[in-house]
């Protein structure tokens, strides 16, 4: 399906030395806010208390965020739970508070405002918890990675892997480095979109591979870099078409969802934009940086040779 169709090749690769070089400007930036500001990480991976109240009636949350922060809770996690009667707080640890003294302080500010609020549980969430959290976090993202790597191995060959692979974790990267700089709040939900990040980018890339394998058979004047223009402007419509619905999407829940959906959705968000400047400036530069040719893409077999063959040496 096209909306529009571009008659004449965009001359990308005529300008991907600069990019390339953004790119790697951008990549060591984010490394370095990774090293020195540090992931403003959650209550999942640093440990806390969570607090379970339930409501006589549903109840909007954002009454129960004001009246956390005017208690210097303003970095609570709050969502429902269950019910719209039933809210979940999530509380950051505190020097010198003990989840007890912490819930009470809670408590006494909600039933201020509600004086029929109940607290259901207090349960404490230790830091092992989290770093239990933050290592299968990095596992998950290794055997992503292991496994992007693998597929493309077989689906394509290994110039292309490389630079896909390359490609992926330079989104991946650039995602932590924006939180890091701004220190938003890395969360679960956040290692999830992280997550789909890699598996969304490397489709696109994909795509872009199967396109250039596809001119290189039916183009034979063509040279390496005409055919990497042309596969990636016959897929801009089709890019378009699917960046573009997923982040009207991804835009419905930054501005609807809520707080509970906000970094995630915030995170989906760069990776998105990210991933098609990658799999553009990054995935398809290196792949001819690494010196992608026809061969790579379409072997031939030859015959072994038989002098009482009249067709010897002929190909198959």
């Amino acid at each position: 399906m096209e909306f529009f169709r571009i008659r004449k090749d965009i001359p990308f690769m005529k300008r991907a030395l600069i990019f390339n070089a953004i790119s790697f400007i951008t990549f060591i930036a984010a490394v370095f806010f990774l090293v020195h500001r540090g992931l403003h990480l959650s209550i999942e991976f640093t440990g806390g208390t969570v607090i379970e109240v339930r409501y006589p009636q549903a109840l909007d949350l954002q009454p129960v965020r004001d009246s956390l922060g005017k208690i210097g809770y303003g970095d609570a996690q709050v969502q429902n739970f269950g019910t719209s009667r039933d809210v979940l707080i999530r509380l950051p640890l505190k020097q010198g508070l003990s989840s007890a003294q912490q819930s009470d302080q809670v408590m006494a500010r909600l039933k201020a405002d509600d004086p029929q609020v109940q607290l259901q549980r207090v349960e404490f969430v230790g830091p092992q918890v989290g770093k239990e959290l933050a290592t299968d976090g990095l596992l998950a993202l290794a055997c992503v990675v292991v496994g992007i790597v693998i597929y493309l191995s077989f689906r394509f060959e290994w110039k292309y892997a490389v630079a896909g692979v390359i490609a992926n974790l330079h989104d991946v990267v650039i995602i932590l480095g924006f939180f890091a700089f701004f220190q938003w709040e890395f969360s679960l939900s956040v290692l999830a979109a992280v997550l789909a990040v890699l598996g969304y980018s490397v489709n696109e890339s994909v795509v872009i591979f199967d396109r250039i394998r596809e001119t290189f058979r039916r183009e034979r004047k063509m040279t390496v870099v005409e055919v990497i223009n042309h596969a990636i402007t016959s897929t801009m419509s089709r890019t378009i078409i699917t960046h573009g619905c997923t982040e009207m999407m991804v835009l419905s829940m930054f501005f609807l969802g809520g707080p509970t959906l906000h970094y995630f959705a915030l995170a989906l968000t760069v990776g998105i934009l990210f991933g098609i400047y990658s799999s553009v400036f990054v995935a398809a530069a290196l792949a001819m940086w690494l010196g992608v040719k026809r061969e790579d893409l379409l072997k031939e077999k030859k015959e072994k040779y038989d002098p009482n063959d009249p067709n010897a040496g002929a190909q198959v």
